[in-house]
């Protein structure tokens, strides 16, 4: 019976490409349970829950795009402050002094993400919705690598940020210069080297900790035009708020008080601004850069190709079914004054 079932699934394989033979368990086979005849059911496959790219989540701007490059302009200067000190923008008199307006860009290429996923065809007819699963987590797999890249990587480096693109991957706002005095725009064209804006810092009293008077100076620094935005937050480690709720003004009181309102627990929200998680950023160190503070709408712009593009090819190898998955993105800080970080101390 087992052979004429056998021959039977190899006629219809040649015929239709693929056939499935249901062998049953032999009828010496008596007893049920692990181990003497019963049977192992897979349930439905799924993914441990990963999280995506904050950035998206705390409000950076997302555009989409066409093209291979993206090119970002900014309108700086001022039409009514004239060239001269003394000149007056008031009264009917037509200004002749012309003021100093002016129109800044930089060019960025799209980059590429990619993964191949090779699957036992198997292993799929064991287990429902293992393709479905896999499809998901490569999305979010994905959404950690772009947040890995548009926080750490260095575009002007080969080698020193190999894991999170290098050359070819994004420029993560890390790798921006800073200044403790002024935020400044770079310079303007369309070659890799453009674009590299500085990035307002504030100096760390300490390099072990983040203390409540940085969080006050951080604060002091953005610009009061970009307070109390829809955007607006903090961004840092979650080691850094778990820090933060233990921070204590004396021996028993804590500089954080857990109030119990919907909006009111320790660390959820600073001086009036929600604070957001980010894993994929640096902690308390020399040199790190441990929080940033930003209305991220402005300071930060996500370019997404508009679809990801996820393909199954059937004939890669036998036995196996293979996915490819590839999305193009590409990040820049767009308006420099929008946000600032605290540095710690060399």
């Amino acid at each position: 019976m087992t052979t004429n079932l056998i021959l039977e699934a190899v006629k219809e394989a040649i015929t239709n490409g693929k056939a499935t033979v249901n062998l049953k368990e032999a009828s010496a086979l008596t007893g049920s349970g692990t181990g003497v005849g019963g049977r192992v059911i897979y349930d439905d496959a799924f993914a441990a829950l990963r999280l995506g790219n904050p950035f998206r989540m705390c409000g950076a701007r997302v555009i989409t795009t066409i093209g291979s490059d993206e090119a970002f302009v900014t309108n700086t200067g001022n039409a009514t402050l004239l060239q001269s000190s003394t000149d007056n923008p008031w009264d009917y008199t037509i200004k002749t002094n012309v003021g100093n307006e002016a129109v800044q860009f930089w060019q960025l290429p799209v980059r590429s993400i990619n993964a191949t996923v090779p699957i036992r065809t198997a292993v799929l007819e064991d287990v429902n919705y293992l393709e479905e699963s896999l499809v998901a987590d490569i999305a979010l797999e994905f959404a950690q690598q772009e947040a890995l890249s548009m926080m750490l990587n260095d575009d002007q480096a080969g080698s020193t940020t190999v894991q999170t693109g290098a050359t070819a991957g994004l420029r993560g706002l890390n790798s921006y210069p800073n200044s403790t005095s002024a935020a400044a725009f770079g310079s303007n064209g369309s070659a890799i080297t453009n674009g590299r804006h500085t990035v307002l810092a504030v100096a760390q009293a300490a390099n072990t900790a983040v203390s409540y008077d940085d969080l006050a100076n951080l604060d002091a620094a953005l610009p009061p035009q970009y307070k109390f935005k829809p955007t607006t937050c903090w961004m840092m480690h979650p080691t850094t708020i778990s820090q933060l709720r233990k921070l204590k003004a004396s021996t028993t009181a804590n500089n954080f008080i857990e109030v119990g309102d919907d909006d009111g627990g320790a660390v959820v929200y600073i001086f009036g601004y929600r604070v957001c998680p980010n894993p994929y950023m640096s902690t308390t160190a020399a040199g790190n850069y441990p929080v940033y503070l930003a209305e991220w709408d402005r300071f930060m712009t996500i370019a997404d190709r508009e679809l990801m593009s996820i393909q199954r090819f059937d004939q890669t190898q036998a036995g196996f079914i293979t996915l490819f998955a590839e999305k193009r993105v590409v990040s820049t800080i767009r308006d420099v004054f929008a946000g600032v970080r605290l540095v710690g101390p060399a």
